[in-house]
């Protein structure tokens, strides 16, 4: 048997439908072999491309095609760039950014004219090599991302002076291809600087107008991204018109959109699916085909080739080294910032291209620039990939913070209307930090009062829930509760979850004379002290250009004030959106230390009204459309109580038109004494050492140290299924299994404890300390108290800490009690 002549590939490849095959498995293919050898998978790529390209093995021609999608890979690496740089850190650090920038450009741009003048180029000739000196791309950004370092100051501090690098390398190039043909005079530099300094501010202004209005009149779907698609393509194209190159485009795109594109939201992670997976393997495979080592066939070549290189990666490394010498940032994040800015991919490529064009380099310097690049886009990857992972494991390493611990959000659904916009707020407040599942909650009437209607209605809201996480890229479980109350559901659903957070619906109107909000919303303050975020939401969060934060006086005295701080500003630093805060007689030092204090940092903007009705007044004259205002409040009873506030969030409801919060702080955990009244101090008998790394088995020994073998073997596998579906882990190290069984007179606690840690399956870190609860089948109220006991103990960050450190498997921990 023989095969059709025309299933016999040619080569080079022809068949369109081949190429992309081939295309394909390579990105599937290389970047895992480059994994398993500790290789960055980008670098994969590159040499990948190399090897199949026309100067390897000749398999791919660097045609038309290849061009365009390496092209269109570059732009949305640019574009994923002014996307993920965080504004609001950029803002704090814009001085450390111009400063890097500065030197990034200087000092490269300065050894390029030096070494372009030694080799015996013309002073034009050597400016462009300054020129491809200074200019760098992120060809690394996106192990950055991965490793979840881009919010790091010094990585902040290389994102931000790019922009400022890169521009001003590109202005070189446009000065002397210019001045190359037409000379310098007054006429020049106005021709220049005039059509540059209006598309920049044209697309910086226009951009985000049209996209909030694009956004504001079209759902979450697929037209926001190719609104995207297209903002990327036209604003690049456009740039030639101001005379830089396309890449300065995209990157504007990218900070002209960055407000109107949360973090976490389903539009971002579209974004980051498509680039990763298809353009920018493209951009990389198309640098690969670049490579051709045969052409260094001569001295004057390999001398070129070698100054070329040495001289870029010395002056690259040296501004690095001086800047973070000058800011104080250690070895690691300088060695980040240099992998980086180090790369030299398709800005240097153009800029020589245009040189060779206009006779200003000859197919030498090309070839010498060409193995310039290979070195660098090596270079750079590797060392974000090795030093960048020191930098993520130095911060995941950082002493306990508050902001930091378990975020398990519930999100009580009623209204199908309501559902997107309060997931859209828990993805914010979540944070990208977190590996926590968002927990969607429908509460069913009692048996026999469920409608079919209403099962099918609970039953869309909650897979539209998970379809919307999904869509983000968070992990949701949906949880259903039967309950003739659904506040009682809802607080019976907040225990089980072991959730901190609530964030919850209200239709903006209060009923009773004595209500915050009603009946529902008011029984859930009443019976919880976990954050309770009270919304009232009507456009998408994305569009929110401003947070107007309302702080009654006295807010200072609640323990729980930087936690909700905390939460602010991560709405804030979601959505992009300036802050500003707003209170009555003046702003208590505690408080305005507590902003300044609450993470991620931002700058805020701080106003005095003199008496209550004077800020409802000021509400009702400055509140946009697009703003935010978030009253952060209290409960009654509480030290920062105020019978004013029983009032407050109608009154803020009615003075603005625009979406609104009401945020409720957690109360003051109790200490590790506070629970109830005891039972039993831990036997020994009770305190297991697991000398497993099997989660299975540590369960079925612990069972087995208080029940027969037969049921512990089979509520280990009970627990176990558990686990699979849900975390038990309730803080770094610590997890709280539980269950209740029939024929168990009294609850039982049994402490397991690993030195070593066992992975859970869905932990976040290995669990050290495994904390059992088993309670009678018949007392659901009892066990629901003793769990709640145990867990306010464990959220007790001081109480964790003492707990890992003095333990011991010998001596029981009889501090630790649970409710009766």
């Amino acid at each position: 048997m023989t095969l059709s002549p025309s299933l016999v590939p040619t080569i080079p490849f022809s068949d369109p439908v081949l190429i992309v095959a081939l295309a394909t498995v390579i990105f599937l293919v290389v970047p895992l072999l480059f994994e398993k050898l500790r290789v960055p998978g980008i670098i994969g790529l590159i040499v990948a491309g190399a090897a199949v390209g026309p100067h390897g093995f000749g398999l791919l021609l660097r045609d038309p095609t290849i061009i365009l999608l390496g092209t269109v890979g570059l732009l949305y690496l640019m574009l994923m760039v002014g996307l993920e740089l965080d504004l609001n850190e950029f803002n704090r650090y814009r001085n450390r950014s111009i400063v890097f920038g500065a030197l990034s450009f200087a000092i490269p741009a300065a050894a390029g004219l030096a070494v372009g003048l030694g080799l015996g180029y013309s002073l034009l000739s050597a400016l462009l090599v300054a020129s491809a000196f200074a200019s760098h791309t992120l060809l690394a950004f996106p192990i950055a991302s991965r490793l979840g370092i881009v919010r790091n100051e010094a990585v902040t501090t290389a994102l931000g002076g790019t922009i400022l690098t890169d521009i001003m390398a590109l202005l070189l190039l446009a000065v002397v291809a210019n001045s190359a043909e037409s000379g310098m005079s007054l006429g020049f530099w106005v021709r220049l600087a005039v059509p540059f300094i209006i598309y920049v501010a044209v697309v910086l202004w226009a951009l985000p107008r049209l996209g909030r209005w694009f956004f504001r009149r079209v759902g979450e779907g697929g037209a926001e991204f190719v609104f995207v698609l297209a903002s990327l393509f036209t604003v690049s194209y456009l740039a030639h018109s101001a005379g830089v190159e396309p890449i300065i485009g995209a990157l504007l795109t990218g900070l002209a959109l960055n407000r109107l594109i949360p973090a976490q939201g389903a539009l971002m992670n579209r974004i980051h699916f498509v680039g990763n997976a298809v353009f920018i393997p493209f951009f990389l495979l198309s640098v690969g085909m670049l490579v051709n080592v045969r052409a260094l066939t001569t001295a004057k070549a390999w001398t070129i080739a070698v100054a070329l290189t040495a001289g870029v990666v010395v002056s690259k490394w040296l501004a690095t080294w001086i800047a973070a010498k000058i800011f104080g940032y250690s070895g690691d994040e300088g060695w980040t910032m240099f992998g980086l800015s180090a790369p030299h991919a398709a800005g240097t490529l153009a800029i020589v291209l245009v040189g060779f064009e206009i006779g200003l380099l000859d197919e030498t310097e090309v070839n010498g620039v060409v193995l310039m690049i290979l070195v660098t886009c090596l270079a750079g990857p590797w060392a974000v990939a090795r030093f960048g992972a020191r930098v993520a494991e130095r911060e995941r390493a950082r002493p306990y913070d508050a902001d930091a611990a378990p975020r398990r959000i519930l999100i009580p659904l009623a209204n199908p209307k309501r559902a997107e916009g309060l997931m859209e707020l828990a993805f914010a407040i979540r944070g990208g930090d977190s590996d926590e599942p968002l927990l969607p909650l429908t509460v069913a009437p009692e048996e026999g009062y469920a409608t079919e209607a209403w099962v099918a209605e609970a039953e869309q809201m909650l897979s539209h829930a998970v379809h919307l996480a999904a869509s983000a890229g968070v992990r949701a479980v949906p949880v259903t509760r039967v309950d003739g109350s659904v506040a009682d559901g809802i607080v019976r659903g907040i225990a089980e979850t072991r959730s901190t957070t609530v964030v919850i619906g209200w239709d903006g109107r209060r009923s009773g004379a004595f209500a915050i909000f009603g009946t529902v919303l008011d029984r859930l303050l009443e019976q919880t002290r976990q954050m309770m975020v009270v919304a009232r939401l009507s456009h998408p969060l994305k569009l929110t250009s401003r947070l107007t934060v309302i702080v009654p006086p006295g807010l200072e005295r609640h323990p729980g004030l930087a936690e909700a701080l905390g939460v602010v500003h991560r709405i804030a630093s979601d959505v992009g959106g300036s802050l500003s805060l707003l209170t009555v007689q003046a702003a208590p030092e505690p408080l305005v230390e507590a902003q300044r204090a609450a993470r991620p940092a931002m700058s805020a903007e701080w106003r005095v009204a003199d008496d209550w009705p004077s800020l409802l007044a000021s509400l009702r004259e400055s509140t946009r459309a697009d703003d935010l205002t978030v009253l952060v409040s209290a409960r009654r009873g509480g030290p920062a109580w105020h019978p004013r506030l029983r009032h407050l969030p109608e009154q803020v409801a009615e003075s603005v038109s625009a979406d609104f919060v009401a945020l409720y702080p957690p109360d003051a955990v109790p200490t590790a004494d506070a629970p109830g009244a005891a039972v039993n101090a831990l036997a020994p008998d009770r305190v297991v050492d697991l000398e497993t790394a099997d989660y299975t088995q540590a369960y079925a020994r612990m069972l087995a140290s208080v029940l027969e073998p037969a049921d512990a073997r089979e509520l280990a596998g009970t627990l176990v299924d558990a686990e699979r579906r849900m975390t038990t882990e309730i803080r770094p190290g610590i997890a709280l299994p539980h269950a209740r069984i029939g024929g168990l007179p009294q609850p039982r606690v049994v402490l397991g404890v690993s030195r070593a840690g066992i992975r859970l399956p869905r932990a976040a870190h290995p669990v050290r300390l495994f904390v059992l609860l088993l309670s009678p089948e018949d007392h659901p109220e009892q066990h629901l108290r003793a769990l709640a006991g145990i867990a306010q103990v464990i959220a007790d960050p001081a109480v964790t800490a003492e707990l890992l450190e003095r333990y011991a498997p010998a001596h029981p921990l009889d501090w630790l009690r649970v409710a009766d």
